[in-house]
């Protein structure tokens, strides 16, 4: 059966890195956003620079939460893809279009409501009235950015990412001179610091939104979709489909999130040295994780695809060519990141005490990749199963108990014995690293399972 699948490679791998390419260039492109919003802050003000970090981590922890509910849309699209039932497709973009209005909803009124996580940070009153401003004017982009959300996951549905890849580069292309006159002044408009930021994110957002619409209604492609033929009321029944598989996304994502969001807590109690250089290691794993991440997304794509059009055997051999090259690309990545862990921790020019303590940081990117290229690729594939509420359970067991909870017990020596290799920084990464482990292997055998009742309940079609 191996030796099976791996004669498919060669069919899989050139659809694979088809799809998952122009995701990737888009999830760097959205990367990219961060990453000027930091670095042209921080030019303006440390007080700026402390509001953004604050309120940024806010949004984005509510913002990953409500888009993990509107992607159940792609697995659920791609079925019906599969299954050449396009017309079905354009309502059930028209009830995600419900779902994310009622999750903008929410999501405004956490986000208005955010004093209580403002006041978290014990920062000075400038710097709470600063984040509380950017969030306030993020909430002005949330319902482009959710509808743009449902836009998103049709298009990765139905194999057709690169539309929203160009549209986000376009706006990678706006958002430097608009971040500058925004930030800065310019023009009779005031300097607003880092909220300045946020002004130039809700332009972009609602751009993004009206591009993608007018591409959507022009091209012929989307015709067989329906998408605007009606006026769909909400139906109840289809919304909690969604929600019922997207919720437990949601909660993924959001575990995802904070576990390393507290991770960074905890390790700040050991130094501003030690949290420079685990900023580091993160930002860049955070990078290289795109990279599994597109092609998982890609992976559900066409796993989702061929469920819809019976081809249960054939799902299952996508989903295996999918861990087997995922995990052997993220290996090569890993060796190369310890490899050149020298050069790499130059680009960030830190100094030498931050350099030396992150430079072993490198040996467990090394092997996290393989267990986190692993574990995002089985995720994905259940997704396009339908299942995800186990999933869920097992993120919060290993990410929250073991990496979460094994870091804080290694990390800080609680139990008196723990080797001095794995005292501090070393044991939040090793905890993690154990976590990831334990997911990919459960969510393995979750796929496995899953696959194998799926080909006895529909007779194999695709030989």
């Amino acid at each position: 059966m191996i030796f099976f699948r791996l004669s498919r490679l060669r069919d899989d791998i050139p659809e694979l890195i088809k799809l998952a390419g122009p995701i990737l260039v888009g999830q760097l492109a959205v990367i990219a956003f961060g990453v000027l919003d930091t670095a042209m802050t921080a030019r303006y003000s440390t007080e700026d620079l402390a509001a953004l970090a604050m309120a940024s981590a806010i949004y984005i922890s509510v913002y990953v939460g409500l888009t993990g509910v509107i992607s159940a849309l792609t697995p659920i699209a791609g079925q019906l893809f599969g299954a050449q039932r396009h017309g079905e497709i354009g309502e059930e973009v028209r009830q995600s279009t419900w779902l994310a209005v009622l999750l903008t909803i929410l999501g405004s009124l956490i986000l208005y409501n955010a004093d209580l996580l403002i006041q978290l940070s014990q920062a000075n009153l400038a710097v709470e009235n600063k984040a509380r401003l950017y969030l306030e004017i993020l909430v002005l982009g949330l319902p482009a950015s959710m509808a743009m959300r449902v836009l998103m996951a049709f298009h990765n549905a139905v194999s057709r990412p690169t539309v929203i890849t160009i549209i986000q580069i376009i706006g990678l292309g706006l958002k430097f001179p608009l971040n500058a006159l925004f930030i800065y002044g310019g023009f009779g408009i005031p300097a607003m610091g880092g909220p300045g930021c946020a002004v130039a994110t809700v332009i972009i957002s609602w751009l993004w939104l009206f591009i993608t619409l007018g591409f959507v209604c022009i091209d012929r492609f989307y015709k067989p979709f329906a998408l605007f033929s009606q006026f769909s009321p909400p139906n109840l029944q289809r919304i909690w489909t969604i929600f019922k598989l997207g919720a437990p996304i949601g909660l993924s994502y959001l575990i995802e999130v904070t576990s390393f969001t507290f991770m960074s807590l905890f390790i700040a109690r050991l130094g501003n040295v030690t949290l420079a250089s685990h900023q580091i290691v993160a930002n860049l794993g955070t990078v290289i994780y795109m990279v599994p991440l597109s092609l998982s997304i890609a992976t559900m794509t066409l796993v989702a695809q061929s469920i819809g059009a019976g081809k249960q055997y054939r799902a299952e051999e996508i989903g295996w060519s999918s861990v087997f090259f995922t995990s052997s690309i993220c290996i090569a990545i890993g060796l190369l990141v310890w490899v050149f862990r020298y050069p790499l921790l130059n680009m960030y020019d830190p100094p030498n005490e931050v350099k030396l303590l992150a430079a072993p940081l490198f040996l467990f990117i090394a092997f996290y990749q393989i267990f986190d290229s692993l574990q995002v690729v089985a995720a994905f594939i259940l997704r396009a199963y339908r299942i995800s509420f186990l999933p869920m359970v097992v993120y919060a067991g290993s990410l929250w108990c073991v990496g979460l909870g094994g870091g804080y017990l290694l990390g800080f020596n609680l139990w008196g014995n723990t080797p001095a290799f794995l005292q501090g920084v070393n044991g939040f990464w090793a905890a993690n690293s154990m976590s990831l482990a334990i997911a990919a292997f459960l969510l393995l055998w979750l796929f496995r399972r899953t696959a194998e009742r799926f080909e006895k309940t529909n007779p194999r079609v695709d030989l």
